[in-house]
């Protein structure tokens, strides 16, 4: 039986930076189909953002993205009745999603704010390549270099 065909998605650029990552991002930051709520906290985390690093928040935006973004995962691949842990090389796509993930579960994490600072915050040390975020990605490259000796098995 063949695969299934696998399309490529046209995103949606945001309305204010009319950039494809924010729209993206909005969407990840979206719950219960509520868009313009996203959109709401997504640009007045860009004006806190703004206000504290004195940068484009769109610069600082995508800066963080890129800080939080891993190169390596690990699968789970079953070998001759083992499983191990294969290292392996990430898709952009992939990318993104989990560094949009990291961060927005960082901000959804901590207590006591509105969410547009604590997700302010939180681009802020990824920026400077600190917090959960960027721990995250620091655990996965470090499990990936633990089992570097099963790349072997990665197809």
């Amino acid at each position: 039986m063949r695969k299934k065909k696998k399309y490529k998605r046209d995103h949606e650029p945001d309305i204010n930076f009319n950039s494809v990552i924010v729209g993206r991002f909005v969407n990840f930051l979206m719950k219960d189909g509520k868009k313009s709520t996203a959109e709401k906290i997504l640009y007045d985390c860009f004006e806190n953002v703004k206000r504290e690093t004195k940068q484009e928040p769109l610069e600082v935006f995508e800066k963080a993205i890129n800080n939080a973004s891993p190169m390596l995962e690990v699968i789970s691949k079953r070998v001759g009745g083992a499983n191990y842990q294969v290292p392996r090389e990430i898709r952009p796509d992939r990318k993104f999603f989990l560094a949009c993930n990291w961060i927005i579960n960082a901000a959804k994490s901590k207590k006591g704010k509105e969410m547009s600072k604590k997700l302010a915050e939180e681009l802020i040390l990824a920026l400077k390549n600190e917090g959960t975020a960027i721990k995250k990605k620091q655990d996965m490259h470090r499990m990936a270099e633990a089992n570097r000796a099963f790349a072997h098995f990665a197809r």
